[in-house]
């Protein structure tokens, strides 16, 4: 055993033996948990984000194990995704050889970090293995309607012949090539995630003290639910009716025009005949070019174009002149909206842009609004006026009256809408999950037989950067016939979102090398749903509401028999370097290979753990690099110089009474340590307190010497105790550095089963107290007194003090309380 620190020796052979000996595999009986991280892309190298992330939750897991449990903690590969097709493109590398080569490559890094992983858990979403699975539920969800086919509004990049998602598109124009994009009709699958909005909204609610609120928020405004009214308007000179969903039909008496969302299906027929095709067909070419969010939407200037066509106020019977307006989303309601410029700001604008009518229908108390002096809208409470029979009702209470008026005249009817959209899970690119259907001349859409599956990608492919997916080209995949009646068919050559696999990949690790089906029951019975979960905050709406449809899906399906994934949810913050988030662009990148190679795996741990709390941003120091090496390195010296003494003894046993006073102090440091570290890992997940406590207790030991320890029994056994419970708190954080030192103490096992120390209450206990004096309800000293001193002392001893007799020199005390411990409550 070596008194120099060489973390690179030591960690390789930890490393080593835990592989060789599948410590962290399952089984060794206890209560289950079930830990888990998002798993990560194969990019092919680590970054800071991975370190800190991992770190977390390796920080958990092995806490855990101490504590008694069994415990799930795997590793995988989010392997699918456009970053492997561009780097086969520029580097003529087949997307499976680059990813399975950066899997490789990933995974000795991960290794290398020491992390407690059960390997033999390891899948990747790539493999045909895993994707079958997934094909299955597509087929089961086609035939419970919960997937269906539409034409869907896409971003289009010509030049490259693909859809783009919308954090694809910059400017207007494809992220890849810079040409601009365009919006464009094509079909889509879609998963039908609206049938479960609802609950997926409800279920928020049983998440609270769980997930973080910020989280829960973000999903429920994702969501986002709304109670109103759909109202029909009737299309002058037309024979159909214009929908529009409201959540204040208080203010329809108030409606003067009708804006729709600019890819409306109704808006070149409003158009038509009018003389205003040109004009309509113009704006709405402009439209498809601009990028659009709720952020740009409430940001720009208004604009629109008159159709030349007018629907009715059903209820003024006001003719409304239909515009398309750049501000409408067709995703949201109907795609129409009912304009009242006096009580919505985007109205007014628009209104005052374009002339058009305002009409007041809700006064405020104390004053009257006048359209033509209005400045803004008015979105305020008051009465209803101009509005009928509803003239002098509170607007709020107006809501429902009014719903229930158009539900009498069969004109309208109470309603809930939402914001959250069906999931589109076509991709026309090539490095994904196959689609499990073909297309039939005589049978038409016809899904792959169950026995046919999986449908595997080819992987005699041509990736050329010439645009489309290669699929399409590839006859040998898109040539089959038809499970139906054996003609000639075509397959589907849309790919998966790769959201899909990060849906459910949770579930398939506890029984990941079950081939009779997706799931095997009986383990996912015992191991689901995750425990704790852990993750970036950029995942916070699409991959956990996503994971959330899915579960329930799956419940659905009779696979399961839980509906939320993941019981606890944390949330780690960013690495901060230089001010900025590390990335490429910005040259602030630190690589955790060179981190290792300087100062080993275990000072990277230590550093990222104990910088900030998990939930924080973490700013990169590199002074607190070398803080936590020369941490390590001083404990290391100085439980190699104790040993000789140590070695002999075993750790103290005893109680506090045992403990002769000189000593004291010692016996509850330790137990103060073991009290602080348990509560800040269990209650807080706040390992960087933890740490420094654990600091905190190793600057207690410098105060005592070998030679001391060596002439002294009692001393030598109460320096092991603390010595071994440093070790024991610190081991989840750096194992191999604590293996060691364990293993330095004669014991063959190693420590990542050894039980947590537990504290004993009476060493907590302090000989002496902080008693604060107050008079008149003021503080005016405080006095350290020895604990449970009588009353009486106490008393002599506040009045004794300077302090004291300054603010009640020449006056009688009313009135002294004791408060035993805490308190001196003076009245003069």
């Amino acid at each position: 055993m070596e008194a120099e620190y060489n973390p690179h020796v030591i960690e390789k052979k930890w490393q080593e033996r835990w592989l060789a000996e599948k410590t962290f595999a399952t089984g060794r009986g206890g209560e289950k948990y079930y830990l888990l991280e998002m798993f990560p892309y194969p990019s092919g190298k680590i970054h800071m984000g991975h370190v800190r992330n991992y770190s977390i939750g390796d920080v958990v897991a092995r806490y855990q194990r101490m504590l008694g449990r069994d415990v799930l903690h795997p590793m995988g590969w989010d392997a699918f995704g456009m970053p492997a097709e561009n780097a086969a493109i520029a580097h003529g590398v087949h997307p499976a050889a680059w990813t399975h080569g950066n899997i490789d490559e990933m995974r000795v890094q991960l290794q290398r970090m020491g992390f407690s992983y059960d390997w033999d858990r390891e899948l990747a979403t790539c493999d045909s293995s895993y994707y079958r699975w997934e094909q299955l539920f597509f087929l089961q969800m086609l035939e419970k309607g919960l997937v269906y086919k539409k034409k869907s509004q896409v971003n289009w990049c010509a030049a490259c012949q693909t859809v783009l998602a919308n954090e694809q598109v910059e400017n207007g124009c494809c992220w890849r090539c810079g040409e601009e994009t365009e919006s464009k009709d094509l079909e889509q699958w879609f998963f039908r995630i609206t049938a479960y909005a609802e609950e997926l909204l409800a279920g928020c609610e049983a998440l609270k003290g769980k997930w973080p609120e910020r989280v829960i928020t973000m999903q429920k405004n994702w969501i986002g639910r709304s109670v109103g009214a759909e109202i029909e308007f009737s299309v002058v000179d037309r024979d159909f009716k214009i929908k529009v969903f409201t959540t204040r039909q208080d203010t329809l008496y108030g409606a003067t025009f009708m804006s729709l969302a600019p890819d409306h299906p109704r808006a070149r027929e409003l158009a038509a005949g009018t003389g205003r095709e040109a004009a309509v067909e113009a704006f709405i070419d402009k439209m498809r070019r601009q990028e659009r969010s709720d952020r740009d939407l409430a940001q720009q200037e208004k604009e629109g174009v008159f159709t030349g066509s007018y629907c009715r106020n059903p209820v003024t019977g006001r003719k409304m002149p239909i515009y398309l307006a750049n501000f409408v989303l067709s995703g949201y309601g109907t795609g129409a909206v009912m304009a009242v410029p006096a009580h919505d700001q985007r109205d007014f604008e628009f209104a005052r842009m374009y002339d058009l009518p305002i009409i007041v229908v809700i006064q405020p108390e104390g004053c009257e609004l006048v359209a033509a002096e209005l400045t803004e809208a008015y979105t305020g409470d008051g009465v209803l006026v101009n509005s009928d029979r509803f003239d002098g009702v509170a607007n709020r209470q107006a809501l429902d009256l009014i719903a229930a008026y158009l539900e009498e005249r069969g004109i309208g009817r109470k309603a809930v809408t939402y914001r959250l959209r069906d999931w589109g899970v076509s991709r026309q690119r090539y490095w994904g999950a196959p689609i499990p259907i073909v297309y039939c001349d005589r049978c038409g859409t016809v899904p792959v037989p169950e026995k046919d599956l999986p449908v595997t990608l080819p992987e005699d492919v041509i990736l050329d950067g010439s645009g489309g997916s290669p699929l399409a080209r590839t006859e040998a995949f898109v040539n089959t016939v038809c499970p139906r009646c054996g003609a000639p068919a075509r397959r589907e050559t849309d790919t998966m979102d790769t959201f899909v696999e990060s849906s459910w990949y949770y579930m398939r690790y506890a029984c990941a090398n079950y081939d009779k089906g997706p799931l095997d029951r009986a383990a996912v019975d015992k191991w689901l749903p995750v425990d704790h979960y852990i993750g970036g905050i950029e995942h916070a709406i699409l991959h956990l509401l996503y994971s959330r449809f899915f579960t329930r899906v799956l419940r659905d399906l009779g696979y399961i028999d839980f509906s939320e994934p993941f019981t606890r949810l944390l949330t780690q913050g960013m690495v901060i370097k230089d001010g900025a988030k590390m990335s490429k662009s910005k040259g602030n990148v630190v690589d955790p290979n060179a981190l290792i190679e300087r100062y080993g795996a275990d000072t990277a741990r230590m550093f990222s753990l104990f910088a900030s709390p998990p939930e924080l941003d973490l700013e990169w120091n590199d002074q607190g690099v070398e803080g936590a090496y020369r941490f390590l390195n001083r404990l290391w010296r100085m439980v190699f110089a104790l040993l000789p003494a140590l070695e002999k003894v075993e750790p103290f046993a005893g109680g506090m009474a045992e403990v002769p006073d000189k000593y004291a102090g010692l016996r509850r440091k330790t137990h103060q340590t073991i009290a602080r570290v348990r509560s800040d890992i269990e209650e807080r997940m706040h390992f960087n307190t933890a740490i420094s406590a654990v600091m905190e207790l190793v600057n207690e030991l410098k105060n005592h010497d070998v030679e001391s320890a060596a002439k002294d029994p009692v001393l030598a056994a109460l320096l092991r105790e603390a010595v071994e419970t440093v070790i024991l708190l610190l081991a989840p954080i750096v194992p191999h550095f604590c293996e060691e030192l364990w293993s330095a103490f004669g014991y063959r096992e190693g420590l990542s089963y050894v039980p947590v120390p537990e504290y004993d209450p009476d060493s907590l206990v302090e000989d002496t107290v902080l008693v604060v004096v107050q008079i008149n309800g003021k503080v005016r000293e405080r006095l350290t007194v020895p604990r449970d001193l009588e009353e009486e002392k106490v008393r002599e001893l506040a009045f004794a003090s300077h302090r004291v007799q300054k603010h009640t020199a020449g006056k009688t005390p009313r009135k002294v309380i004791v408060i035993p411990n805490k308190l001196v409550n003076i009245v003069v």
